[in-house]
């Protein structure tokens, strides 16, 4: 969760999402894991599509904002919508970093820095099993 004083529309307790998500999912959804670069599907997925949460389903990007940073992980240069996510100040591993969270369910997703193309500057540098992606139809 990104702040356990933070009220999300979706609550569950750790049992309900051990449940509904695998070991490793919890691990960086609910617990602010890390997967290894370069193990994501998704770190080379550019079919046409949306990207989810993973947690609650929220929309998070789409593949038109998607771009290959060469970090290892899924990486976007905007959001689906501003308030899809949330942020908040991450002060982990000696570093301060920007935290990227779902505003549904408060899942950690990645990370933000602004190394990121045109037009935001911006790279949202996800961990790709923190979300679901749905192709375009047709």
């Amino acid at each position: 969760m990104a702040d356990k004083n933070e009220q999300y529309e979706v609550q569950k307790t750790d049992e309900e999402w051990r449940e509904q998500l695998s070991p490793e999912a919890f691990r960086v959804l609910r617990k602010h894991g890390t997967e290894r670069a370069f193990t994501s599907p998704y770190d080379k997925t550019y079919e046409p599509g949306t990207y989810y949460c993973a947690g609650c389903d929220q929309k998070l990007f789409t593949a038109e904002t998607k771009f290959n940073s060469g970090t290892g992980w899924p990486s976007f240069y905007a959001p689906i919508d501003e308030s899809a996510i949330g942020t908040h100040t991450d002060r982990s591993f000696f570093m301060v970093r920007t935290e990227v969270h779902c505003s549904r369910c408060g899942g950690h997703l990645g990370h933000v820095f602004d190394d990121g193309p045109k037009p935001t500057g911006l790279r949202y540098c996800m961990n790709g099993i923190s979300m679901t992606f749905e192709p375009d139809a047709g």
